[in-house]
């Protein structure tokens, strides 16, 4: 596809730069809500540099409720989804400790948890300490993977980074970091793809394209719900998602588009089904975070010196299938070559025999499901609220942009710049900067290159 070479879409291209620059710096000026928006407390539990397992931890509130109960797995690690920021409190059941171990220097943990943050508490296995000389939360940890004011690149960034980074060090760390950036950048590749489509057919920058990958997420989360094995609901999920991207199109943005409807008034319509759908998603589901029945939580397994779980490299193999089936689909099959004609010029594509609404209808359905499914994927990993779908519209615009508004390929070279980069930058940066960074960087490429990185200057006919 094309699009994104004219002096129009490369002014369009800025504007949306310095929008979601503005939209990120709010962002970032706002206090935490109460929504959970991904937090989590995790950590590592050993023993003389060997693993223990089957050890209960459980964590509550600051007054006292229960939030969650997890055990450590076969390699130590343990991790509890918390509700939002806030104080917590980590308490380590010591009877479940095997009688290898001689016991736990401390066993209760209080801790501070930040907006987005997976914070990490770490109990040292050893002889109980004396009441009086016991040390504090942050001294229970190791230097610079338990407290939050840790310098950059000590270790303190596995307490703020992606969502399910394992505790390793120096360049093992850094690994892990783009393992994790990479499936978080073959994800929203996805869901780009989708956001790409549908701009360079109809030129509509759709900002409900949050809520779509919302849908796919609690139509699989209804359906397990409801019984079905979450295999079968993801299928189903998928599906309903293109059956509601088809409607849409149908419904009402072909019938917007036949009055004709300008482009600023059909991004104001957009903006108004996004909030339709995310409280309407809100009065579903209510406003705390849901996880799947299956496939929520997995031991990580080693492959050389990262770890990672069996449904992340599932999830990765997944993505890295679609994204080449749409390539290929995109150069090699009638449709697709009908697409990249649409998008290039409708007008021409029409008087050439191109039915263009057929043409933008499949786009509509195929990019909603692409959507729902990355949805469903970031789901797994991070557990569903209706407030996801915001979170991650803001990071679907700087792929898009970054790669080249309106091309197919740009929002998957520019999701994978995306992931990695915000991953990574973990190492060096604290975690809430990591967002802003990306933006920074958007807008240091479009500043040289305003088209994007795979966009063109100018249009092939």
């Amino acid at each position: 596809m094309g699009a994104g070479g004219t002096p129009h879409v490369q002014k369009l291209a800025r504007c949306l730069g310095a929008l979601l620059a503005g939209l990120a710096a709010v962002l970032l000026a706002t206090p935490a809500v109460a929504q959970g928006s991904g937090e989590t407390i995790h950590g590592t539990l050993t023993y003389q540099d060997a693993p223990v397992a089957g050890v209960t931890i459980t964590v509550s509130s600051a007054d006292g409720e229960e939030i969650g109960v997890a055990q450590t797995a076969a390699d130590g690690t343990w991790e509890v989804p918390v509700p939002g920021p806030g104080d917590y409190t980590v308490v380590l059941d010591a009877a479940t400790l095997p009688s290898t171990a001689p016991g736990v220097a401390r066993d209760t943990i209080e801790t501070t948890v930040n907006s987005q943050q997976r914070k990490v508490v770490l109990f040292r296995v050893g002889p109980p300490e004396s009441g009086e000389d016991q040390p504090s939360p942050e001294q229970t940890s190791p230097p610079g993977e338990g407290g939050e004011d840790q310098p950059p690149g000590d270790g303190s960034a596995e307490a703020e980074a992606g969502e399910d980074v394992t505790a390793t060090a120096g360049n093992n760390q850094l690994l892990q970091l783009f393992i994790s950036g990479l499936r978080f950048g073959l994800i929203l590749g996805l869901a780009g793809l989708g956001l790409s489509l549908v701009f360079g057919t109809t030129g509509l920058t759709n900002f409900a394209h949050g809520e779509l990958l919302l849908f796919g997420a609690v139509a699989a989360l209804l359906i397990n719900q409801a019984g079905v094995p979450i295999l079968l609901a993801v299928l189903l999920a998928t599906l309903l998602s293109a059956v509601f991207g088809w409607g849409q199109d149908r419904g009402f943005w072909r019938p917007l588009r036949k009055k004709p409807t300008g482009l600023i008034a059909l991004m104001i319509i957009s903006i108004g089904v996004s909030l339709f759908l995310r409280y309407l998603t809100q009065f579903i589901i209510g406003g705390g975070r849901e996880t799947y029945d299956q496939y929520t939580y997995q031991d990580p397994v080693e492959i050389g010196p990262v770890f990672i779980t069996p449904r992340d490299l599932v999830i990765m193999g997944i993505c890295v299938a679609l994204l080449a089936a749409v390539a290929l689909a995109l150069t090699r099959t009638r449709m697709g070559k009908a697409t990249r004609a649409v998008a290039d010029n409708p007008a021409l594509a029409a008087a050439s025999g191109i039915n263009v609404d057929r043409v933008i209808t499949v786009v509509w359905t195929a990019g909603t499901a692409l959507a729902g499914l990355s949805g469903i994927f970031f789901g797994m990993i991070q557990g569903v609220d209706y407030l996801m779908g915001m979170r991650i519209l803001l990071l679907v615009f700087a792929a898009t942009i970054l790669g080249g508004l309106g091309t197919a390929w740009g929002a998957m070279v520019g999701a994978l710049v995306v992931g990695v980069f915000i991953e990574v930058s973990a190492y060096v940066v604290p975690s809430e900067l990591k967002t802003a960074g990306v933006l920074v960087v958007l807008i240091l490429i479009l500043l040289v290159r305003p088209q994007g990185i795979l966009g063109r200057r100018e249009r092939v006919g």
